[in-house]
């Protein structure tokens, strides 16, 4: 769980920084992954309790690979513009798709790279856990996309705002929601009854704990969509570096008036004076 927590504001308070850090991010980020896809291949028949968290944490940095080169606008999609006004329906749709096609397309390769690095051993801990976030993200975006009271909008960068028109804001219940409620709910019982079974190895149930918290996590964020309450409490520290810093006056020279030099989004009203003309 603090594994899960710590890399989401960790990712987010990364893609909050200047523009110029996201290169260095993401060379240190893809060395990561290839380490993870390595130790994946190393540990494919380690079926102990270390080899089960191992692959675990493994499976979690392929993640965050991806999810932080679409938050930095690496891997996105072939529209990066506003949704066009008046659309509906499948045109909606597919303006949509092309916002995150590319993204979905590397989160496929990435699944078919961990999965071949581990298809031969008894560990399919890290690709069992890269299928559940996979799957239960891309439930997650199918319900912002037909409308969910809390988008969360806040985690996005400044330079993904645009996606903010594909999102629909809505009170009531989308008719997808209850079948990921439904759906996740109950992959989750399934993980729990292999954990307490008692003629689980110690692989088998830590293996099955993990995934199941991994489930309720998920579960807990399709909550947070339409529950009275903002997903931000939990990474406000993340969202630190998305805050622009307050206009910063200018002394300039001894004997003048201050100016602003940095400006919030807000439009500012001139601070400059005018002396009226005397009329003759």
């Amino acid at each position: 769980m603090f594994l899960w927590w710590f890399t989401t504001g960790a990712i987010l308070y990364l893609d909050g920084l200047p523009r110029r850090t996201f290169r260095w991010s993401m060379v240190a980020v893809t060395v990561a992954l290839f380490a993870a896809l390595q130790i994946l291949w190393e540990t494919r028949n380690d079926t102990s309790v270390w080899g089960a968290y191992i692959a675990f944490g493994c499976a979690i940095i392929a993640w965050g690979w991806n999810e932080m080169a679409f938050l930095m606008g690496y891997i996105t999609g072939p529209r990066r513009t506003p949704c066009p006004p008046g659309i509906s329906g499948f045109d909606r749709l597919r303006c949509a798709t092309e916002t995150v096609i590319w993204h979905e397309i590397a989160i496929a390769a990435t699944a078919l790279a961990v999965f071949i690095v581990t298809a031969d051993g008894a560990n399919r801990v890290g690709f069992n856990a890269f299928a559940i976030l996979w799957i239960l993200r891309l439930s997650a975006k199918i319900n912002v996309f037909l409308g969910v009271r809390n988008l969360s909008e806040e985690f996005l960068p400044k330079h993904l705002r645009y996606l903010e028109t594909y999102f629909h804001r809505r009170e009531t219940l989308n008719a997808v929601f209850p079948i990921s409620i439904t759906g996740a709910t109950l992959l989750a019982g399934v993980l729990a009854v292999r954990m307490l079974d008692p003629a689980a190895s110690a692989f088998d149930a830590t293996a099955a704990a993990l995934l199941m918290t991994l489930t309720l996590l998920a579960l807990l964020e399709h909550w947070l969509m339409v529950l009275p309450v903002s997903a931000t409490i939990l990474w406000k520290w993340g969202l630190a570096s998305h805050h622009e810093p307050e206009p910063v006056p200018d002394p300039g020279p001894p004997g003048t008036l201050p100016t602003v030099v940095a400006f919030p989004k807000q439009t500012l009203q001139s601070a400059s004076t005018t002396v009226p003309r005397r009329r003759s």
